[in-house]
């Protein structure tokens, strides 16, 4: 067996790869990271509300004080971008964090947060990896129990909630969400954000419900994942409460999901368009928008119109994170739900990007989808759609070979003007759509991105090209 760090992380099947002696093994690999880049020092642990993830998070904190390091450890779950935040407030290495995010129940994850706050790099991974590889084949994994670790003053507690809280009010319009008397309903789907976003409402004057906001390892037979699938519940509570909105994290609270008034589900690449209006428009926000190269490039059009710089990245927030570090960007965003902004962490946060929601709505006065409507009519409709293609491997290796030399003058009719190679292939076409294949990195699965200015024009794309590369 071989531990690998995907794009955020290890992740693997509890009492498969994901056991207490895999967790173990890849906690000493990350000791001896830091012993050999930083030395001994401070290490925030953060947990999901998975099985077993409290008992996980012990084993974690028993092997980072066996090789000398004091540890920050929660009483209860912690979302990843607190867990982030934590490693600013309290000044440490970095952070591990249990969570599979929003994978299925089965899944278990763990993952390294740098001192810089935001997601590993792929030296840093590579690294690990490299470690991993040194203790499998003989090293030595120390270990110190919690009691004496506890005696010893090596373990600190760590409840930030309230200190982020307050943090988050710093960074959005508290008054302007208290003068709209918004009626919201929360829905943190059993995961790490209960109690975050739904107290910062509260707190900011809007009549709150929320759902789903109990630990349930289970998550009530379903995905942790606020995509319009997972978010039924959601819609129907905003319907029948009369809500002026719909709010949700995914498992660990790092991504988003967004249902307006009248219980339409809104595109993470939806909410990224209108978050980044509001910042430029009502924010007076100046400055480079970093995204990845799937998605929206609705943002292309506002930056182009407001002169403004984007950057444009591989899939990943590790790598939207760098851009955010590197160009002050006033905006990082993805499409498969991922925010942060300008004096924010480098990290991905459902929390802050649903207060943001919450404060546009609030300025605005009007529903989302009349906010949208507004955007599309002064810089075009451009519609998105993701489809993952379930390939045998052998397929998916032929296609991989085809790619580099697939380099077609037309789809559907359409001429190409531009093709990318930052992660898969992506043509541009001379009418503003574009199409992005590239290969799942753990999964025996090609995903087809597809954007253009017509549902219509967006199928005949995709149908196009899998017939092309006979999929």
């Amino acid at each position: 067996m071989v531990i690998k760090f995907g794009t955020d992380g290890w992740r693997a099947i509890i009492a498969g790869e994901f056991t207490f002696a895999n967790v173990r093994l890849v906690t000493q690999a990350v000791a001896n990271y830091l012993q050999a880049t930083q030395g001994p020092g401070e290490v925030v642990i953060g947990y999901d509300n998975r099985f077993l993830a409290p008992e996980f998070a012990a084993a974690v904190a028993e092997v980072l004080t066996g090789n000398g390091f004091t540890v920050y450890l929660p009483s209860r779950a912690v979302p990843t971008p607190v867990t982030a935040w934590a490693i600013k407030k309290y000044e440490t290495l970095g952070a591990l964090m249990l969570t599979a995010s929003h994978n299925p129940p089965a899944y278990a994850g763990l993952k390294f947060i740098p001192d810089y706050a935001g997601p590993a790099v792929p030296a840093i991974t590579e690294a690990i990896e490299k470690e991993i590889a040194a203790v499998t084949s003989g090293g030595s994994i120390k270990h110190m129990e919690l009691a004496e670790a506890r005696q010893r003053g090596m373990v600190k507690k760590l409840e930030p909630r309230e200190d982020y809280l307050e943090y988050l009010r710093g960074l959005v319009d508290v008054e302007a969400i208290k003068q709209a008397r918004l009626k919201v309903v929360v829905d943190p789907l059993y995961g790490a954000g209960i109690d975050y976003l739904d107290e910062f409402l509260q707190q900011a004057g809007c009549q709150v419900h929320t759902i789903h906001n109990y630990r349930d390892p289970l998550f009530g037979g379903s995905l942790p994942d606020p995509s319009g699938r997972g978010l039924s519940d959601l819609v129907w509570q905003v319907r029948a409460t009369g809500a002026d909105l719909g709010l949700a994290l995914d498992g660990d609270a790092d991504r988003f999901g967004v249902v307006d008034g009248d219980g339409t589900y809104l595109t993470a690449n939806e909410v990224l368009y209108l978050v980044l209006a509001h910042l430029i428009f009502h924010r007076q926000s100046r400055g480079a928008v970093a995204r990845t190269v799937a998605t929206t490039h609705n943002l292309d059009r506002l930056a182009a119109a407001e002169g403004l710089q984007v950057i444009e990245t591989p899939v990943g927030f590790k790598y939207i994170g760098e851009a955010l570090r590197q160009h002050d960007c006033i905006l990082g965003g993805e499409e498969s739900g991922g925010l942060s902004i300008r004096g924010h962490i480098p990290e991905k946060d459902g929390i802050l990007a649903t207060a943001l929601v919450a404060e546009l709505r609030a300025v605005q006065g009007r529903s989302l989808n009349k906010i949208l409507a507004d955007l599309q009519e002064r810089h075009g409709r451009l519609v998105s759609r993701r489809v993952d293609i379930e390939v045998a491997p052998d397929v998916k290796a032929r296609v991989l070979r085809q790619l580099p030399h697939f380099t077609p003058a037309r789809i559907a009719g359409v001429p190409v003007t531009g093709c990318l190679a930052v992660d898969g292939v992506k043509f541009i076409l001379a009418d503003g759509s574009w199409v992005l294949l590239r290969p799942s990195g753990t999964e025996p699965l090609l995903r087809l991105y597809v954007e253009a200015p017509a549902d219509e024009r967006l199928r005949l794309l995709q149908e196009d090209i899998i017939s092309a590369l006979k999929l």
